[in-house]
């Protein structure tokens, strides 16, 4: 059974040149922004904001109906929906994905940093459940909790169990701040 962690990724981004041309009037705008994929230096949450839009507008400008970046609740600036893959969708995302290259690394590696520091709590707590008899092994990778063969440790107490309850409960103090349980796990 696993026990996941909301997990911490990044979709690769395919690099190709955009000519996107003019952008269509419903097209989201920041005032006196343009060219802003030509700004260097660190990225700022304006900044960011700024290449999601000009993200959207080269998306539209090759056809695919892609909504204006929006703020949502609990999150620092502009969100975007990119667009799965498909034969639709494709040509433009090739087109359009290096304008928010610099977002995706920014955010790749704080997610590295993150993780980095979460793995010594995710560890601890592992080993805490292990100590109250849950088969938890160590956090994997990319940070997922999962329950498997633990020598010395034979039960088949499932994440619903009340033995899991208990020992989530007294061990739970040990995740990292901003651990969330996805449905699957702490």
């Amino acid at each position: 059974m696993a026990v996941g962690l909301a997990c911490l990724g990044m979709a690769g981004l395919v690099t190709a040149a955009c000519s996107s041309g003019r952008a269509s009037p419903s097209v989201a705008s920041l005032p006196g922004h343009a060219a802003a994929s030509q700004a260097s230096g660190p990225l700022s949450v304006a900044r960011s904001d700024r290449l999601f839009v000009e993200f959207a507008r080269c998306l539209r400008a090759h056809g695919i109906n892609e909504p204006d970046p929006v703020h949502r609740p609990g999150h620092q600036g502009l969100s975007i929906e990119i667009p799965p893959p498909g034969p639709s969708t494709n040509a433009g995302l090739a087109a359009c994905n290096h304008i928010i290259a610099p977002v995706a690394q920014m955010k790749q590696a704080h997610a590295q940093q993150q993780l980095a520091s979460w793995l010594p709590g995710l560890t601890r707590y592992a080993e805490c459940m292990r100590a109250h008899q849950i088969p938890m092994l160590d956090p994997g990778p990319m940070g997922q909790l999962n329950l498997g063969n633990v020598p010395g440790i034979n039960n088949d107490f499932g994440r619903y169990s009340p033995q899991f309850r208990a020992a989530d409960s007294t061990c739970r103090h040990l995740l990292p701040a901003g651990v969330h349980d996805g449905g699957t796990g702490p």
